[in-house]
């Protein structure tokens, strides 16, 4: 999966605004089809699908990053390493 990379910290972005600039990047890289097919947000330890890591404690992968690999995910935006990360379809 192609992983973009952007340090925003100094932007003081949200959770909500990190989302509107990644669905752009998504829409750029992927077209008008892409699709949010995971997401966490570190700060809040929020992921969604609601649940995904439950079955992954102690591993090395989180559950909402197996989770959009194992359906095909082609890009995710990760935020300031790892603050907010996006994989779309």
């Amino acid at each position: 999966m192609k992983t973009i990379h952007l340090e925003t910290a100094e932007l003081g972005i949200d959770f909500n605004a990190a989302l509107e600039l990644a669905n752009v990047i998504a829409r750029q890289h992927l077209g008008d089809d892409a699709m949010l097919l995971s997401w966490y947000d570190r700060e809040r330890d929020y992921e969604s699908p609601n649940g995904v890591s439950e079955c992954h404690v102690g591993c090395a992968t989180k559950g909402f990053w197996d989770y959009a690999l194992n359906r095909g995910a082609h890009l995710a935006v990760v935020f300031d390493a790892d603050r907010f990360t996006f994989c779309y379809l």
